[in-house]
């Protein structure tokens, strides 16, 4: 299995998405595009970090359709290489801004952590705060959580 694919199993159990769910699945690949773009590269290893920490919590059995997590995430990380397009996927994510807290921080969490890859440099912090402002989480707060990790720090 491919790291990428091993990343949308995983993020598909760790969000405990349903068939149907198609606005949180949207709000996840959306954001951690962003912050995968974000400093202008797409690099495995960012998803290899959001599979060892935060994807590979609390896991569900029931899954999502690999296919078409694999394809939402291709199509957030196409749309996040231009300004509209981020702001689109920015939309996205700010489309579960109703949802319980839980799950509008664990897909901030998601985010946070894909971008934790030798430390969040600036342009992550930045496109972090989108996503905070986007879900109306404290992201500062959030952060504190994982600063635990070597190289993560909260603040830019």
């Amino acid at each position: 299995m491919s790291l990428v694919d091993h990343f949308l199993a995983q993020a598909a159990r760790a969000l405990g998405i349903y068939e149907g769910d198609e606005i949180l699945i949207q709000a996840a690949v959306s954001a951690a595009a962003n912050v995968i773009v974000a400093d202008g590269e797409v690099a495995g290893e960012e998803l290899q970090t959001a599979l060892t920490d935060v994807l590979a919590s609390q896991v569900i059995e029931k899954g999502y359709d690999l296919q078409s997590l694999d394809a939402a995430l291709q199509d957030a990380i196409i749309r996040a290489r231009t300004r509209f397009g981020r702001d689109d996927n920015l939309s996205r994510v700010e489309a579960i801004a109703d949802r319980p807290a839980e799950q509008r921080e664990r897909i901030f969490l998601i985010a946070a952590d894909v971008a934790d890859h030798e430390g969040i440099a600036e342009v992550e912090h930045t496109a972090l705060a989108q996503i905070a402002s986007a879900l109306s989480v404290d992201g500062v707060r959030l952060l504190r959580q994982v600063v635990g990790r070597p190289g993560v720090d909260p603040a830019p």
